[in-house]
């Protein structure tokens, strides 16, 4: 079985970059159901891929309000995943947290929302990462992981949770 450090990280450049957002407020997190694209029926962060040209913060706003109809605020840089599929597919994520939205939630042809309770989030229905990484989101600690996928089965992680980490690219 392959594992994590079988990547050269030093060396690794991502098919994609892209960006995911959790808006935490009144002990709830606000979660989508993706209709489409990876990870499609899965539940997440809304969230997707950078334009060129397009800063990361400018992809998490127009990403939210492209998939539920609102517009996050009080964004906060959380941390970067770095994701590397079995099939070569590579992308790297940075993740925010916001402290509400502006608007309902709506539901679109590319997602439908959920607020969950943060003490009952439905990681039984969520990539297998999410359980590893999004507790450091909620708590407001950054962290930085690295985690190898066979399809949609997590093989192994890495990940560093400190105050030293910084958003690496605007």
């Amino acid at each position: 079985m392959q594992i994590v450090s079988d990547v050269d990280w030093a060396k690794w450049v991502p098919r994609e970059v892209a960006t995911l957002v959790f808006a935490i407020c009144d002990g709830q997190i606000l979660l989508i159901r993706k209709l489409r694209g990876l990870g499609a029926g899965k539940i997440n962060g809304p969230g997707g891929r950078l334009e060129p040209g397009e800063s990361l913060l400018d992809c998490a706003v127009r990403e939210v309000q492209e998939e539920l109809l609102v517009t996050p605020t009080g964004l906060e840089y959380g941390g970067d995943i770095r994701f590397q599929f079995l099939n070569g597919y590579s992308l790297h994520v940075h993740c925010y947290r916001a402290s509400g939205v502006v608007g309902a939630p709506t539901a679109t042809d590319e997602a439908i929302p959920i607020w969950s309770p943060l003490d009952n989030i439905p990681f039984h229905d969520m990539w297998g990462d999410d359980r590893v990484w999004l507790p450091y989101l909620i708590e407001r600690q950054l962290f930085s992981g690295r985690f190898l996928f066979e399809g949609d089965r997590l093989l192994d992680y890495e990940l560093d949770a400190n105050t030293s980490i910084t958003q690496s690219t605007l």
